[in-house]
């Protein structure tokens, strides 16, 4: 198991702002690049996958090929391709895919995601690593976890839950040569 001391403060590459009561988001990203990660989901009901997503989940529609796919997007990284197929699973696998969001977000989050499916959404919940977390299961039963970070108390138990698995404070993370 990694120590984390070959780690270092990455934040200026990633589009999550640092978290905070007044976390805003950032803008939705319509720029085209290589996607370093994306989740393709099949659907039997694109329009109706695409209906949820975008006024649910909040993400936008990038581009489509008309009855094939649908690029879906957030922020920048937050990629999903709904792919039309013949069927999909009956239910939610164990496995999901998370998606960051700030916390003003995640009640608003939640009750677009009711208004259009009462019973997809679970939580919210706050976990032992400073998250405030739900769980969305979409239309083609995807299990999506949507999570906000918490603000940071170095004095708070979830400093002390990620100092038992070796992760310091971000204030006291030495960056060394990746400053």
């Amino acid at each position: 198991m990694s120590d984390h001391s070959d780690h270092y403060d990455a934040f200026e590459i990633s589009p999550v702002p640092a978290p905070g009561p007044d976390a805003v988001p950032p803008e939705p990203f319509r720029g085209i690049y290589g996607m370093p990660a994306f989740a393709t989901i099949p659907t039997d009901d694109l329009a109706a996958s695409v209906d949820f997503w975008t006024r649910g989940l909040g993400f936008f529609e990038l581009f489509g090929i008309p009855g094939t796919l649908v690029h879906l997007r957030r922020w920048a990284f937050q990629d999903v391709l709904l792919v039309a197929a013949d069927e999909v699973p009956e239910r939610a696998p164990a496995m999901s895919l998370g998606f960051s969001c700030v916390l003003g977000e995640v009640d608003g989050l939640v009750e677009s995601c009711r208004a259009l499916r009462p019973d997809s959404v679970d939580g919210p919940r706050d976990t032992p690593w400073n998250t405030r977390d739900i769980e969305v299961i979409t239309p083609e039963n995807a299990r999506i976890v949507v999570t906000a970070a918490k603000p940071f108390d170095p004095s708070g138990q979830e400093a002390r839950n990620l100092a038992a698995i070796g992760i310091a404070p971000p204030e006291t993370i030495d960056n060394g040569d990746h400053a």
